[in-house]
């Protein structure tokens, strides 16, 4: 496991610990011991990537102790992401807001009343999946129209919520610090310039999100969050940091810990991806 902050809430006061994973599958995820990491992480808010399984199926492997909320995608085996929750959502939407993405499972929104201070507060958490992409294709064009509607769709909930939260597997890495091997994939999908300049958009002023990992972490290397299944990546840590906590800033300012739950061994993983897990101190 590989922490990216502090490992635990300051003095013991109460924190939300949101976590978001790109599971490649949870049917396979299970199978490699997904429900074993869950069943000791102690996860309030669950937000899930890359389902690829039918409804009835999630439900049953994740069982009736959650609130669950799944956008499958149209095309069988593809996409698919959740929310899923110990405490009941009071508002829930199942697509981004355009009709182009609304049955393509990558992207979902519940808002959740938390107390904080002594009152209740408006708390909007999204899960995302940005497109992979592939260079000069129309797999590019629909990821870079994805991007668009996710930069205009950010101010909007930073606007209608107390907090907001999207987190999720969004297949760019930001800078330099967010891939080992960068200089060999400055022409790949994933770390594309054009790509790259949507995050400093989404990271300025501009729309005036807040990375949390990268916030706690400092400018150091990683820690990374995807690892080819092939060779030696996982082995050499040769990965990419492409899975987000992307906060407003108040909400920002009440993270206290993110862990990069990455496996002890290549044997252990149950995805490709890692668990990105932050505490949040209300």
């Amino acid at each position: 496991m590989e922490s990216t902050g502090d490992s635990s809430p300051e003095n013991g006061s109460p924190a939300l610990r949101i976590a978001t994973v790109n599971v490649n599958g949870i049917r396979a995820a299970y199978k490699r011991g997904m429900a074993d990491w869950l069943a000791e992480r102690g996860v309030d808010i669950l937000c899930l990537q890359e389902v690829r399984a039918p409804d009835a199926i999630v439900r049953d492997l994740l069982g009736s102790d959650w609130h669950i909320l799944h956008a499958e995608a149209e095309a069988k085996g593809r996409a698919g992401v959740a929310i899923v929750s110990r405490m009941e959502p009071v508002a829930v939407r199942e697509h981004i807001g355009e009709d182009y993405f609304a049955l393509s499972g990558r992207w979902v929104e519940a808002d959740f009343k938390v107390p904080v201070d002594g009152e209740v507060k408006l708390l909007t958490v999204v899960s995302a999946y940005v497109h992979s992409g592939e260079a000069g294709t129309p797999k590019q064009d629909d990821k870079y129209r994805f991007l668009d509607v996710m930069a205009a769709r950010l101010p909007v909930l930073a606007a209608t919520s107390d907090y907001a939260l999207i987190v999720g597997d969004l297949n760019v890495g930001h800078t330099t610090l967010d891939i080992k091997n960068w200089k060999g994939n400055v022409k790949r999908a994933g770390f594309l310039p054009e790509e790259r300049a949507y995050f400093d958009r989404f990271f300025s002023d501009e729309i005036g999100y807040v990375d949390v990992a990268r916030k706690l972490a400092g400018d150091v290397p990683g820690p990374y969050t995807w690892w080819s299944w092939r060779g030696q990546a996982f082995d050499n840590d040769a990965g990419w940091r492409i899975d987000y906590h992307m906060a407003t800033p108040a909400l920002a300012d009440r993270a206290v810990s993110a862990v990069v739950d990455r496996a002890a061994t290549y044997d252990a993983r149950f995805s490709d991806h890692a668990p990105v897990v932050v505490d949040y101190k209300f």
